[in-house]
This record gives C-alpha cells, sequence and structure tokens, in this order.
C-alpha cells in the first residue's frame, strides 16, 4: 500500500502543489489507510499459508510412506489452523465500521462501509514498448513517459482519498483501461502481463492475464469509496444526509453495473450473489438516510405526521430484513462477516419497533376529536394496515376510545418485544459491543417505549395479549441505482485486434492545387474518392488508407480539417505523408469511390473489377464475405501469413495474386483497383 512519485519528480498536476496525483494520499495516517495496511499484510500472510497447504497436500498424494503422512497431516492441521485464524482476523477488519464514521457521530446507528480490494504492482513498460514497436511499427522508447505516468496513476489508484477526487482518481483509471485494451490486448494474443487482485472477504489471490479483472476490481474500489464516503459524512445535517444518500445510491448503481458487465469474474466479492447483496445493503443504507433526512427537523406530534413516519420506519426495517435474508444464504453466509448480519438483523428489529411505536403513539395520544377529519383519518388508517383483528374496521377503532387504546397500547407491546430482541442479537456479537452508541441508541428506543406504555397503564384492566397488527411499508422517497457519469467506450481503428500494414511514405505533389482525393472521418483521417491518375496514386497512395503523419506531425487523432489544415499550404516541391493499411477482409471502405478522368466523374460500386494481364479483358468478381480466409492452422500459430484464395477469387491461375486484396505486394501494381 504504497505509491510512488510522478515521473521525474514533478509536480502533480492537481494544481495543489504536492507530490502525489489528486485524490492519492498513501502517508496518510488515519485509522482507515491503518486498516487497509494490515489488510495488505494478512493478505500476503493468507497466501503464505496457502501455498504451504497445497505443498503439504501435493505431498501427501504422492508418498506412501505412512510416517510421512502422519507428518503431512500434522502440518496441515496447523496450517488450517493458521488460515482460520487469518480468516477470523479479516472478518474483524469488515467488521470495523467504527473508523469509518463521522468523527463527530453521536447520535446516529452506525453505517457499513466497504474496504478497498488490495493488488500487486504491475509494470507494462517492457511488454508494452516489444508491442508498440512489432504490432504498430514505432520505437516503443519514444512513449516512455506515457508508460510510466500510466504505471504511476495505476499505482495511485492504490490508496485513494476517502474524498470526490479519490472517486475521480479511479475513475480516470478505469476510463484508459478500454483504450489500453483495445490496443494492447489482442484477443488471439496474451499480453503475458499478470493481474492479482485479492479477494475483500477471504483474501484469497485472483490472477488474470486479460483486463477484465482489473476493471471490474476498480469498479469494485469505487463503489467501496462511495459506500466510505456515505459513512463518513455528517448524518446531523441536511446536507450531509444529502451526500450520504448519494454515495449510497452511487456505490449500489456502480455495483449493479459490475454485475451486468463482468458476469464470470473469478473473485468471490464479485460473484453475482455477492454483488446483490452488497447492492441490497447500499440502498437499504441509503434508505435509512433518507428516514433520517425526513425526522431531523423533528416529528410533529400529530396524528398524521405519526402515521407517516410509522410506514417510513417500517419501510427501512423491510429493506434491512431483506438484506439479512440474502445474507443467511448457502452461496454467501460462509464468508458474509457475523458482525454484517448481525447489525442487518438488529436494524430489522429496531426500526420495526420504532414503527410500532409511532402507531402506537399515534393512537394513544390523539383521540379522535369533533374538529378532526373523521374520514381522512380513516383512510390513514385503513393505508397502515394491511389486515385487521377479526370483528374491527378502521373506523371502529378510530371512534371507539376502548378499542383505540386497546390497540395502541398493543403496538407499543410489540415495540417493547422488538426492543428487546435487537438488544439481545446486539449482544451475541463481540464486535458490536465495540459500538457504545449503537447500544445507547437501542437502550434509549427500548426505555422510551417502556415509559410510553407506563403512562398509558391501568392497573384496574385485566392483561390484553392482543397482537399488533402488520404495519404496511410505505415511502415518498425510495432510494434508487444511480449510476455515476461512465466513461466513452474504446476507439476501433487503432486497436490489438487490426492488423496493418507498415507505414509507407507518400510524397504529394498538387497538380493545379488539387492533390487528386478527399478525406473523411474523425480520428484518424481516411483516403477517399482516389483519383488513380494522381501522383500520389502513382506514389502507392490507395483508397482507404489512413494518414498517421502528415511531414513530421504525428496525426493519428487529427480531425479532418486539422490535416487539412497541414496539406493546404503545400508547395510545388510537396511533402511526405505517412499512411497504413489495415490488413483485413472486410477494410473499412465507403460502399462506393469516385474516381476522375478528364475531369468526367466515373463512380464505381465495389463489386471489384479484377483485370487480366494477359488481354486486358475486365471480368467481374463476386462478391464474397471473405476473399481470403484465414486457415486454422494459421490462426494457432498467430501468422501473420494469409491462406492460399480459394474459389471465390474467380478463375484466376493459382499463382496469381487477387488484385482485389490491397496486399503489401500489389501497393505498386498498376492492375489494383483504387
Amino acid at each position: 500500500m504504497t505509491d510512488t512519485l510522478l515521473p521525474n519528480g514533478i509536480q502533480d498536476g492537481g494544481g495543489d502543489g504536492s507530490y502525489f496525483r489528486k485524490g492519492c494520499n498513501p502517508f496518510a495516517q488515519s485509522g482507515r489507510s491503518k486498516l487497509q495496511n494490515k489488510r495488505a499484510s494478512l493478505n500476503q500472510q493468507i497466501i503464505k499459508e496457502m501455498r504451504m497447504r497445497a505443498g503439504a497436500e501435493n505431498l501427501l498424494k504422492a508418498s506412501s510412506n505412512n510416517k510421512v503422512k502422519e507428518m503431512v497431516m500434522l502440518e496441515l492441521s496447523y496450517v488450517n489452523a493458521n488460515l482460520q485464524l487469518l480468516t477470523g482476523q479479516l472478518e474483524a477488519l469488515n467488521s470495523s465500521v467504527e473508523v469509518y464514521q463521522n468523527t463527530q457521530e453521536t447520535a446516529n446507528i452506525p453505517l457499513i462501509a466497504l474496504g478497498l480490494k488490495e493488488t500487486k504492482e504491475v509494470d507494462f513498460s517492457t511488454l508494452f514498448k516489444d508491442f508498440i514497436l512489432e504490432h504498430y511499427s514505432e520505437d516503443g522508447n519514444s512513449f516512455n513517459d506515457e508508460i510510466a505516468d500510466l504505471m504511476d496513476l495505476r499505482q495511485a489508484c492504490r490508496t485513494p482519498t476517502r474524498s470526490d477526487a479519490g472517486v475521480e482518481l479511479l475513475a480516470k483509471y478505469y476510463s484508459h483501461l478500454p483504450l489500453i485494451e483495445t490496443r494492447f490486448f489482442s484477443p488471439n494474443h496474451q499480453a503475458g502481463i499478470f493481474f492479482t487482485w485479492y479477494d475483500s472477504f477471504t483474501g484469497v489471490p485472483v490472477c488474470q492475464q486479460n483486463l477484465s479483472l482489473e476493471k471490474a476490481s476498480v469498479l469494485f474500489n469505487m463503489a467501496a469509496l462511495y459506500s466510505q464516503i456515505g459513512t463518513r459524512s455528517d448524518r446531523q445535517t441536511i446536507v450531509g444526509l444529502e451526500e450520504a444518500i448519494s454515495s449510497f445510491q452511487k456505490a449500489a448503481g456502480t455495483l449493479h453495473h459490475l454485475k451486468e458487465t463482468f458476469t464470470h469474474t473469478p473473485s468471490y466479492d464479485m460473484s453475482p450473489a455477492m454483488l446483490s447483496m452488497l447492492i441490497r445493503m447500499m440502498l437499504a443504507q441509503a434508505q435509512e438516510c433518507l428516514f433520517e433526512k425526513t425526522a431531523l427537523p423533528g416529528i410533529r406530534n400529530q396524528f398524521y405526521s405519526l402515521m407517516k413516519m410509522a410506514q417510513e420506519a417500517a419501510k427501512v426495517s423491510e429493506t434491512y430484513d431483506q438484506v439479512h435474508q440474502s445474507m443467511i444464504q448457502t452461496p454467501i453466509k460462509d464468508n458474509v462477516p457475523f458482525f454484517w448480519s448481525t447489525m442487518s438483523q438488529v436494524k430489522t428489529n429496531h426500526y420495526r419497533s420504532m414503527a410500532h411505536f409511532f402507531v402506537g403513539s399515534a393512537l394513544l395520544d390523539h383521540q379522535l376529536g369533533p374538529s378532526d377529519d373523521e374520514d381522512q383519518q380513516e383512510k390513514t388508517l385503513s393505508q397502515v394496515y394491511d389486515r385487521l383483528p377479526e370483528g374491527c374496521s378502521p373506523l371502529d377503532i378510530l371512534k371507539d376510545r376502548e378499542e383505540r387504546n386497546r390497540i395502541g397500547k398493543a403496538h407499543i407491546r410489540r415495540a417493547i418485544l422488538g426492543h428487546e430482541e435487537a438488544l439481545r442479537i446486539y449482544g451475541l456479537c463481540h464486535h458490536l459491543n465495540k459500538l457504545e452508541i449503537l447500544e445507547d441508541i437501542l437502550k434509549a428506543s427500548h426505555q422510551r417505549t417502556l415509559n410510553k406504555y407506563s403512562e398509558n397503564e391501568n392497573q384496574e384492566e385485566f392483561t390484553d395479549y392482543m397482537e399488533a397488527p402488520d404495519i404496511i411499508s410505505k415511502t415518498e422517497h425510495k432510494a434508487e441505482l444511480e449510476v455515476p457519469a461512465t466513461t466513452k467506450g474504446p476507439l476501433s481503428v487503432f486497436s490489438a485486434k487490426q492488423r496493418w500494414t507498415a507505414p509507407r511514405t507518400i510524397q504529394l505533389r498538387p497538380e493545379d492545387r488539387d492533390l487528386g482525393f478527399t478525406l473523411k472521418g474523425d480520428s484518424p483521417v481516411q483516403v477517399v474518392s482516389l483519383d488513380p491518375l494522381c501522383p500520389a496514386a502513382a506514389d502507392g497512395l490507395k483508397e482507404g488508407d489512413f494518414i498517421i503523419a502528415v511531414g513530421d506531425t504525428d496525426c493519428k487523432w487529427f480531425s479532418v480539417s486539422e490535416v487539412m489544415r497541414l496539406l493546404k499550404d503545400v508547395d510545388e516541391e510537396g511533402i511526405d505523408i505517412q499512411v497504413v493499411s489495415l490488413m483485413d477482409s472486410n477494410p473499412q471502405m465507403p460502399t462506393k469511390s469516385a474516381t476522375f478522368s478528364g475531369n468526367l466523374p466515373k463512380t464505381y460500386s465495389m463489386i471489384c473489377l479484377a483485370y487480366d494481364d494477359d488481354d486486358k479483358k475486365s471480368r467481374k468478381v463476386s462478391k464474397k464475405s471473405s476473399f481470403l480466409n484465414w486457415g486454422l492452422k494459421n490462426k494457432l500459430k498467430s501468422a501473420s501469413t494469409l491462406s492460399l484464395p480459394t474459389a471465390d477469387s474467380g478463375s484466376l491461375p493459382w499463382n496469381k495474386h487477387c488484385p482485389t486484396f490491397p496486399s503489401s505486394s500489389s501497393y505498386n501494381n498498376d492492375s489494383a483497383l483504387y
């Protein structure tokens, strides 16, 4: 968990004068950073124990000596015991929610934050430079600074700050990954770069050569950082609660995007079942913050306000109950921290009890008076209950004082039982016992409910064991997925999936201010409408070529207007340009190309006309899906040569080169088509 300085010790471009990237602070000695350092250390110890276990198991299979087997079995028992201890320590780190809370937090129930996934350093330098030279025919050493910046950016992403700047840092690196994948990771060729990430729950490392694991892990860390920002927010203010709500919704949206985009990630913490649970947990915490935002100005002691807050609290309880149910399912329960499932269970009971307390208070403290709207109260009460006790109707409850008090006290009793259950569950988890603020809140809620019951208790009445009906959950503001703004997709031209010819130099000599072709495209710029009689065509320029340089200016990413600006001032001596051609059976070319002969335009379709050198007669070649097919053997060998033409090439002799394919040997062939 260390970071590196920017190349050559230069300052960061973020403008803060620091020597580290904006959004990264590896030297911060906070409780959160110390927690991540412990996580990294535990991951290394888990790897060591797993290697020892694998070696012992292999020795056990290979050995036939009983004494050796006994020693190996003893060693395995020690290793497994150590692994259980390390896993317990890792679970304790995931349960250390107190370090993520706001330092001024004194009156809110703690929230759960995700820890960042750890990774190993990766060296792109050698392999990228070799690939640039081999595939793009350029000197890889000329990109030393760019590769170093990329490596520094990845290193900085290992220690992001808990702020929007830290999220932007991860998003910046994530936006680079599709472009890197397109240009350096061919589907038919392994780049030889290994990305290793550690499971945030088990500490087990996962290693892959493709970028899918890298992208998925960066997305997971973005969601984790959003959850940490949410837990740090000051929930005693409206602004802080809005920040927490937005952060948890963005965390859920990022996890949902991860789940939908990367469906086969081998890491357990990014499995579909685990991600579904994490999404529910983030939305539940967002819903809890929405409830706190509604209650922050104060709950008016009125019938309608209390009924509304009861349904809002029931909604929070319902969402946490769904989280708890997903946590206790078989694929998840073995590795989810016990603290998490216990916390969700505590909150389920706590908020359900609050809902019953609000309904009980509304019925006990606000009797139906002459000035009250009877129809409106009846409608409100009917929307609170899914079912009523047999023989009761909402209007009967409102009009009958005894029945109203009877059901109101039933709600208070159920609230007392719920608070007692929350306190009981709280005592079962030793990690929860460290959260004194949680215990204080649970006890205060329990005492408030007891006081309410004692205020309305009549010693002369017989004990009524009627059970209060369930409360329908309802909310005016439901927590929703909020996907952060994503970056653009990768470019499709200069990529590892395409095969290119070596760059060719063409000399342009204008005739009557006309270069003999037109340009199209954004970047890179492509040659179209080439006059086959112009000097550029005679020098080897082809229809569909991409211009990569004009003179000494690299213009791979220039637009048409920028390239035309470079070409408009060409003098009589001309200028050299560099072009490349796609070695593809379906090159990117327009559906029609116009040639010029004697200033009269002639348009030919892309059904190519092949010329026989012997009789100079033209004949049509039927358009097939591919003139040249890759042979299976060539594919397996990743060869750069093409297989022989099939019968689709027409009746040309077998030793005649097919002139319809823009191969490197036909650049100076007069019979090649443009």
